[in-house]
């Protein structure tokens, strides 16, 4: 089973419910066990096609009667082994990676080690490989069976958000003297924002009015400004990173910091249905880039080994969660009518940022 949308039209959902194949040789089979929803997944679909997100789980075919092009959006959740015909994995084994919002994966084991192994099918070759690997939770030094939830929800946004972090540091924050965030109360930007303050940052977050006192309660923030106060932001050196992918947003920021910005990042697309008011062309200031974060991992696991990069990265981890435990809900949400209804509030926009959503399309829960 699998909870598929339509890429053209992101409302648009289905299930589709087709036989398990049958193994090929070098095949192993892994049942979904759980993953979580947020955001995230929302810039995936976003960015879907520019990306090629929707190019790691191949979306099935078109009803009868119609040419809509559906898609399986990617989410980070644990699966376990149940089947293999490949052997360097077991019946049994779990893994922590990629996965679609499905019951089942079917994956081709290759590259393997005593950590983790690569999915090595045709479709995933040209993909990066950091989200090809699997990690084996019995030799993953981050897996603590206690902190499954959490590693779901929150670690790959703080991944990413670890890797910005590097990347402004890397580049001594452009000389900026405040690093402004747009979608401030994201976990990607919370991520930011938590590294960033504890590198003695000046951090300014943009969020809606609604979120203010949310954003605001967490403490990592040096000041809040709302989405329609953009024009009074301070005009110092700064760095903008646009985790809302808001068309008019970032031309008020560009308009009123301009040739002040060092750098202008673009990372996601939580506003990713907003349609831009008529703007003038062009955009003072920098050009926006887009942050690609396989990029920067693969020039620090050059720079520090890849040893050093699971030190680094794992201790942050730990302060993080730290800070996380007081103020994080995680719910839990099992069948696909239930999972159906979690994704269309989170693409809607209307689900509380103190929530974590950890899915599975099992009828029954993960214990």
């Amino acid at each position: 089973m699998e909870l598929e949308v339509a890429r053209g039209d992101l409302a648009r959902v289905r299930v589709h419910d087709a036989p398990s194949p049958a193994l090929q040789d070098g095949e192993a089979r892994l049942r979904v066990e759980g993953f979580a929803l947020s955001a995230n997944n929302i810039s995936y679909a976003a960015f879907g096609d520019m990306l090629r997100y929707w190019d790691f789980f191949p979306g099935g075919p078109a009803d009868a009667g119609e040419d809509t092009v559906w898609g399986r959006i990617p989410v980070w959740g644990f699966g376990e082994v149940v089947e293999t015909r490949s052997p360097d994995v077991t019946v049994g084994e779990r893994f922590y990676g990629y996965y679609p919002m499905a019951t089942e994966l079917v994956v081709v084991p290759g590259r393997a080690d005593e950590r983790s192994i690569l999915d090595a099918a045709p479709h995933r070759a040209a993909m990066a490989s950091a989200y090809n690997r699997y990690q084996r939770c019995a030799a993953d030094p981050l897996h603590r069976a206690e902190r499954e939830d959490e590693q779901m929800l929150l670690y790959p946004l703080f991944f990413t958000s670890f890797v910005i972090d590097d990347f402004l540091a890397d580049n001594d924050d452009f000389g900026a003297e405040q690093v402004v965030i747009s979608s401030a109360s994201s976990k990607t930007s919370l991520g930011v924002a938590f590294l960033a303050h504890q590198r003695g940052v000046r951090v300014v977050g943009l969020t809606s009015p609604g979120n203010v006192e949310f954003v605001e309660g967490l403490g990592v923030v040096d000041e809040i400004v709302t989405y329609d106060r953009a024009a009074s932001l301070a005009a110092v050196p700064s760095v903008f990173v646009d985790v809302a992918g808001n068309a008019d947003v970032r031309h008020a920021v560009h308009s009123r910091l301009g040739d002040l910005l060092g750098h202008s990042m673009a990372v996601g697309g939580t506003h990713w249905d907003h349609e831009a008011e008529a703007a003038p062309d062009g955009l003072p200031g920098p050009e926006p880039t887009f942050f690609f974060a396989p990029t920067q991992i693969a020039k620090r696991t050059h720079d520090w080994g890849a040893d050093e990069v699971d030190h680094r990265v794992g201790e942050a981890w730990d302060r993080y969660l730290a800070w996380v435990d007081g103020w994080i809900d995680l719910q839990h949400t099992s069948g696909a009518d239930a999972v159906t209804a979690v994704y269309e509030e989170l693409l809607a926009g209307r689900v509380d940022p103190r929530v974590g959503h950890i899915c599975t399309l099992a009828e029954e829960a993960r214990a």
